[in-house]
């Protein structure tokens, strides 16, 4: 049997879960939209997030202790860094960032949209958990306006929950 749902609960996590586009946990994250689809709290095994992120726009260098992290590029173009690896990634590109291996990535197109899923052998994914803890609530999907960012508070939750912050995000894009 097949579940749709607009929640992040699967009425039987035996059948399949199905999620519409755009149906999720919105948040406001580190100015990017992120809508959670589904969390490891729920599975026991994966989390699955999808962003909206605007150009320029990385990540801190950072390393996930004990979860792989999956990123398929559903819209836009991204350059990814992993390890001593450079890839450039554009429309349906799937790029496998395994755990312990530092990693970055930044949004070239003018906008990107990405779906993180991360899995871990030996315990519960947190990445779902750290998007919750940092990122504002929203009731519809929209790119948030920037905001300042406390990059302690943001070392300090990943660091809880397993993401090793190691450098800070990539240079701003040359205009």
């Amino acid at each position: 049997m097949t579940t749709t749902t607009d929640t992040l609960t699967p009425l039987d996590p035996s059948e399949v879960y199905v999620l519409e586009r755009d149906a999720g946990a919105h948040r406001h994250f580190l100015n990017v939209l992120a809508t959670i689809k589904l969390t490891a709290g729920e599975t026991g095994s994966m989390s699955a997030v999808e962003f909206v992120q605007p150009k320029g726009f990385g990540p801190p260098l950072h390393c996930h202790r004990d979860e792989d992290e999956i990123v398929i590029v559903l819209d836009g173009e991204v350059a990814f860094r992993s390890g001593d690896a450079e890839v450039v990634a554009g429309n349906g590109a799937f790029v496998n960032l395994p755990h312990g291996i530092p990693h970055t990535f930044q949004v070239l197109s003018d906008t990107a949209r990405i779906l993180s899923i991360t899995a871990a052998a030996d315990t519960t994914p947190m990445f779902d958990r750290m998007v919750d803890t940092l990122g504002a609530p929203i009731e519809s999907a929209t790119l948030p306006e920037p905001v300042d960012i406390d990059p302690g508070h943001v070392a300090e939750v990943n660091g809880r929950l397993g993401i090793d912050i190691l450098g800070p995000p990539p240079a701003p894009l040359p205009e």
